[in-house]
C-alpha cells in the first residue's frame, strides 16, 4: 500500500451518483486511495446510509433524481457535521453550494487525490 492509500486507510467514503459509471469510477479510485467505500445512487438512500455509518467524506452529485444533491448536502451538513463534502457534477462550479471541496465533472484520479489531500490535510 502506498503513503498516500495508507494515509486513508480506514476512513469511510460515502458516493451519491445516479450514473453507476461515475459511481464505480469514484469508488475504484478511493479505494485505491485507502477509503472504504459505499456507492449509492439517489440521496434517500444515501441519508439512511449516513446515518448509520457517518463517512468521513461524501461525493454528492448534485443531479441527482428525487431530492436533489444541493438538498442532500443541506440535510447531511445538519445531521453529520464532522463529514467533509465534496460536490462533482457537469454544472459550472458557480451552481455549486458551499461545502469542503469541489470535482467538476470530468475529473482525474490526480484531482480526486488532491482534493483527498486537501481537506484530510493532516492524514
Amino acid at each position: 500500500m502506498t503513503g498516500r492509500a495508507a494515509r486513508f486507510e480506514g476512513r469511510s467514503a460515502l458516493v451519491v451518483d445516479d450514473s453507476e459509471d461515475q459511481g464505480d469510477l469514484l469508488r475504484v479510485h478511493l479505494e485505491r486511495l485507502g477509503f472504504t467505500v459505499s456507492v449509492v445512487g439517489t440521496a434517500e438512500v444515501a441519508m439512511d446510509s449516513y446515518r448509520t455509518t457517518a463517512p468521513a467524506v461524501a461525493v454528492v452529485d448534485l443531479l441527482l433524481p428525487g431530492i436533489d444533491g444541493w438538498q442532500l448536502v443541506d440535510a447531511m451538513k445538519s445531521e453529520v457535521p464532522d463529514s467533509r463534502l465534496v460536490v462533482t457534477s457537469v454544472l459550472g462550479v458557480e451552481d455549486y453550494p458551499s461545502v469542503d471541496a469541489i470535482l467538476p465533472k470530468p475529473f482525474t484520479f490526480k484531482q480526486i487525490a488532491h482534493t483527498m489531500d486537501t481537506i484530510f490535510p493532516n492524514g
